[in-house]
C-alpha cells in the first residue's frame, strides 16, 4: 500500500540516498551520551522515520527505550517524515510514539501545551502535518498562533523555549518554498521582543546555532543519524544566560574520554 501514497517517495529517497548518509548507530551513541551525561531534560525535535512507517517508528523507539525509562525528563515533537501520509495506521504509529516518548501524560491530540520543568516552560508546539507528493511544508495555523499569543500575553516567570520541527527562521524562503514553515511570522516578533527565549528545531540536517549574546534565538541540532552530533546547553537562571556547545559523538566514547 506503500507505493499508492506519498510514501514511494520517501521508499525511494531511503533506498537510493538516505541509507547511504544515516546511521542508526549514532542514535544508539547520542543515548548512550545522555544517559552518562544526566541532564535535565532532553529533547528531540523530530525525524525519528523516513516515512511514516509503523516498522520504521518501532526500530528508533526500541532505541529510545532506555532513555524514556529513565529519570531524564524527554520532549519529543514529531517530525515531517514522521507525519509522513494520511494512512490511518501511520498516523496512529505517530501519535503512539508521541504517548511514549514524553510520557503518557502528553499526547498528540492535545498539543500545543506547555511543560514546565525545572525554571523552564517548553512550549510544545506541532508544525508537522501530511503535505503533498513533491513538499515538505510546515504549517503554524491559526489556532497554534493563538495559542501563542495567549502563552506570551502571561507574566513570563520563567524561561521559555519553544519546541517544534520547522526552524522559525529562514534566509532563502523562495529557494526552500517546498521545504519551509508558513505561518511563522507572529512567533518571530514574540522571539524579538523575548517573549519567547529560544526555539528548538529540527528539519535541516547541518546543525546552526544563531543566537544573541544572551543565548536567544534558536538552536537546530541537525541530524545525529548523518552529522553525530547532538547539542548541549547551559542555562544559568542568575545571570539569564544561554551557552551551547556541539557534542561531537564520533570523538565521545564513555567515561574514559
Amino acid at each position: 500500500m506503500a507505493y499508492l501514497d506519498k510514501r514511494w517517495v520517501g521508499v525511494f529517497n531511503y533506498r537510493f540516498r538516505r541509507r547511504f548518509r544515516h546511521d542508526l548507530k549514532l542514535l544508539e551513541k547520542a543515548v548512550a551520551y545522555i544517559l552518562e551525561v544526566q541532564p535535565d531534560v532532553a529533547v528531540c525535535t523530530g525525524d525519528l522515520t523516513s516515512t511514516g512507517q509503523p516498522g520504521e517508528f518501532e526500530r528508533t523507539l526500541a532505541i529510545l527505550k532506555p532513555l524514556r525509562d529513565s529519570d531524564i525528563p524527554l520532549i519529543y515533537l514529531p517530525g515531517n517524515h514522521d507525519c509522513y501520509v494520511k494512512r490511518p495506521k501511520c498516523i496512529k504509529a505517530m501519535k503512539d510514539a508521541v504517548s511514549f516518548l514524553n510520557g503518557m501524560e502528553y499526547n498528540f491530540d492535545l498539543l500545543p501545551q506547555v511543560r514546565t520543568i525545572k525554571d523552564i516552560d517548553f512550549l510544545m508546539l506541532n508544525t508537522s502535518r501530511p503535505s503533498n507528493l513533491l513538499c515538505s511544508w510546515g504549517f503554524v495555523s491559526k489556532q497554534d498562533n493563538e495559542w501563542i499569543n495567549t502563552v506570551c500575553s502571561q507574566p513570563k516567570n520563567r524561561l521559555r523555549i519553544l519546541v517544534t520541527h520547522y526552524p522559525m527562521l529562514e534566509d532563502h524562503p523562495i529557494l526552500r518554498t517546498r521545504h519551509r514553515l508558513f505561518g511563522q511570522k507572529n512567533i518571530l516578533q514574540h522571539m524579538q521582543q523575548h517573549n519567547i527565549d529560544l526555539t528548538l528545531c529540527g528539519h535541516v540536517h547541518k546543525p546552526y546555532c544563531r543566537v544573541d549574546g544572551s543565548g536567544r534565538g534558536e538552536n537546530c541540532a541537525g541530524s545525529v543519524t548523518r552529522n553525530g552530533v547532538i547539542s548541549s546547553i547551559e542555562y544559568d537562571p542568575g545571570a539569564g544566560s544561554l551557552t551551547f556547545e556541539s557534542i561531537d559523538l564520533a570523538n565521545w566514547n564513555g567515561k574514559q574520554s
